[in-house]
């Protein structure tokens, strides 16, 4: 007979009183968490990082994409509320664990989280749970993994609880796709799982999709971000031939997307950033090669991606050596130094290895930018500059890493004796002049 979801939890699910977790609190579990709140119904963010919690009790959002407008109505509303306790997991009804998967210095996958995160559930679960993965991982994570670790509990999947997996699709910074609107794939160990996981998404986001299994819906994040970052790839070598043919990329690229039909844009840049593009087709590539399969394509595509850093210092030293000047004693200005435009984070943003590099090789180097007050990375420590005249005409050069939206790129343009534009921002707002280089 197959497996059913009891009635009771059904109810509390569709009523919304289900009281719910998020662990791990944030660009994906605070919006998620928030969401859930507003549709009605109970829910506690677990962190351990004792900030965010303090944050959120007081009604103050750290994530751009929420406003602490919101978070403060939802929190005093009880709607919505931030532990770092994990005991707290007596009480729930349904979790999502949103807690993130880096790679280590090895580039192999660092699942330490969800581990640790698996042992503190383990402690707590209680029959008629719904339990749900969404941190990016390999293949097989779920089933193979925090399925064995739940159920030393004694509890049996898809009966007594129901556990899933549904990749977070978050993208900082999108007005026009948020977590509502963007399709939420999910899949279930049983078809238990999977009607109970459909449900509780179903309440919140505007389309569920299911698929077959966990190991089915992991492949799909890793799919599509294994598609981006090979793409991207590409395009970053055709920017590399075309440097070398004396042809301008971006004109190539705005011409070939003139067709209709069997071409889609990727642009080139300084290097991937944040926590999908340079780290998931990474899982995902490790994983094939457990199974002694060779992924050429994606560890060719790393390549590329991960060499374009040090691309954008070249082409720093050459346009410098034109003016007669080394890069050692020369002042750098890069503007911009989060991992994509109009968001602050940092994660693996490549304009920390291009910094790196050019203090290494001896260059003075300030930045400026609008969402990152402090870079701090290892034995990187450096504040944002104002945008001033004086700091923009005493850099020998400016290089444009990230091209955040209210720069003041005119009077850059104006004032910069040489600009690195590495994302076609200038000529994209017509500032064209013989003083800016592209990729």
């Amino acid at each position: 007979m197959p497996h059913k979801i009891p009635e009771s939890l059904v109810s509390k699910i569709r009523e919304r009183k289900a009281h719910l977790a998020v662990i791990g609190l944030g660009y994906v579990g605070l919006p998620l968490a928030v969401e859930f709140a507003k549709v009605g119904f109970r829910v506690t963010g677990i962190d351990l990082d004792k900030g965010r919690v303090q944050s959120l009790n007081r009604g103050i959002s750290y994530i751009p994409d929420i406003a602490s407008e919101e978070v403060r109505v939802l929190v005093k509303e009880g709607r919505l509320k931030g532990t770092t306790a994990f005991d707290v997991l007596r009480s729930i009804d349904a979790m999502m664990i949103c807690v993130p998967t880096p790679l280590r210095k090895t580039r192999d996958p660092d699942i330490s989280y969800i581990v640790a995160t698996a042992e503190s559930i383990v402690k707590y679960i209680h029959r008629h749970q719904v339990i749900v993965l969404e941190s990016t991982t390999y293949p097989g994570t779920t089933n193979e993994l925090v399925l064995p670790m739940l159920e030393k509990s004694g509890l049996k999947v898809g009966t007594d609880f129901f556990l899933g997996f549904s990749p977070e699709r978050i993208d900082p910074g999108n007005k026009i796709y948020t977590t509502t609107t963007i399709p939420k794939v999910v899949g279930g160990v049983t078809p238990a799982c999977s009607k109970a996981i459909q449900l509780l998404y179903s309440q919140a986001i505007k389309k569920v999709i299911p698929v077959s299994s966990p190991q089915v819906a992991e492949m799909v994040k890793l799919l599509e971000n294994t598609f981006r970052a090979v793409n991207i790839g590409l395009v970053n070598e055709i920017a590399l031939m075309c440097h070398h043919l004396g042809v301008n990329v971006w004109e190539v690229i705005e011409a070939a997307k003139s067709k209709p039909f069997g071409f889609m844009p990727f642009y080139p840049g300084p290097g991937l950033g944040g926590h999908c593009i340079p780290i998931d087709p990474l899982y995902l590539s490790w994983k094939a090669k457990l199974l002694g399969f060779d992924p050429r394509f994606i560890d060719l595509a790393d390549q590329i991606n991960s060499a374009m850093p040090s691309h954008v210092v070249e082409r720093v030293g050459l346009a410098l050596n034109e003016k007669g000047k080394p890069v050692k004693g020369s002042r750098i200005f890069v503007l911009g130094v989060a991992y994509k435009k109009d968001v602050g984070d940092m994660r693996e943003s490549p304009a920390i290895e291009i910094i790196e590099r050019l203090q290494k090789h001896g260059a003075k180097v300030s930045f400026h930018d609008p969402f990152v007050p402090v870079l701090k990375e290892e034995e990187l420590l450096l504040k944002s500059v104002p945008l001033t005249v004086p700091q923009i005409s005493s850099a020998d050069c400016v290089v444009i890493v990230t091209d955040h939206e209210e720069v003041d790129y005119k009077t850059v343009v104006r004032y910069a004796r040489l600009i690195l534009d590495t994302r076609n921002i200038l000529a994209r707002l017509s500032l064209r002049s013989g003083k800016v280089i592209t990729l």
